[in-house]
């Protein structure tokens, strides 16, 4: 860091963030690969417990039914852990897509009024605009956020899927008609399982990882995310693309 100092002269400063670097590394690697060991035995737990859904008589299937979705939930957990390790570690590539934003959003409404199964309106609105980068890794950021506004959207609820390209801007983003945020908790939204409420979000099915991949994928786009919301009005999950 270089800082003026006096007339004409400048202060140098530096820090040796070698140790720093290597823990993050190890904590990234035992993560990835503890997600990976972890994978193969769930799996098998969950082939055993169709076996015994199958069956068992009426009294057992409730509570294997439990069982069996708590380990759909690790294992999405697990998925979602892995693709954070991978997003830390691989480097965007030297010749990468150039995205059309705008088909790309059609492609991703056709899927949430499939996963939504008619539960909200979900609007499309998108200006023609394209930007570079990884078409793979745009479409799971933004469907992550689609994915959340259904979940905390009730019943009969509006989303509305965005694309705005300014001067030197492009906006993308997800708007709902929600439960909405407390203000306290939005700088904190994009850590690693950060839960505004616990219980409410174990209930809607989230593993509290899906922001911070958006956090990664954008910060890896040179983008920024901006969150507005209020408790009871819905919330705005906007990626600004410069």
């Amino acid at each position: 860091r270089i800082t003026p100092y006096g007339h004409g002269e400048y202060l140098l400063s530096a820090i040796d963030i070698t140790q720093q670097k290597q823990l993050e590394d190890m904590r990234r690697d035992f993560i990835a690969n503890a997600s990976h060991e972890l994978r193969t035995p769930i799996t098998v737990i969950s082939g055993y417990l169709e076996a015994l859904i199958d069956q068992a008589d009426k009294k057992m299937i409730p509570p294997l039914e439990k069982i069996q979705s708590q380990t759909e939930r690790m294992t999405q957990i697990l998925e979602d852990l892995i693709v954070l390790a991978r997003l830390e570690s691989k480097e965007l590539p030297i010749y990468p897509d150039i995205v059309d934003l705008a088909e790309l959003l059609q492609e991703i409404h056709h899927d949430a009024k499939v996963l939504d199964d008619g539960r909200h309106e979900i609007i499309l609105s998108a200006d023609q605009a394209s930007i570079e980068g990884s078409r793979s890794e745009l479409q799971m950021a933004i469907t992550n956020l689609v994915t959340n506004a259904i979940r905390y959207t009730p019943d009969g609820g509006t989303i509305r899927i965005f694309c705005h390209s300014l001067r030197d801007t492009i906006q993308v983003g997800v708007e709902d008609d929600g439960i909405g945020i407390p203000p306290e908790h939005i700088s904190r939204l994009t850590e690693r399982f950060y839960r505004v409420d616990s219980g409410r979000s174990r209930e809607a099915g989230g593993t509290g990882l899906g922001l911070a991949i958006v956090k990664h994928v954008l910060d890896r786009h040179n983008a920024a995310l901006h969150i507005e919301s209020h408790p009871d009005e819905g919330s705005v999950f906007r990626c600004d693309f410069r």
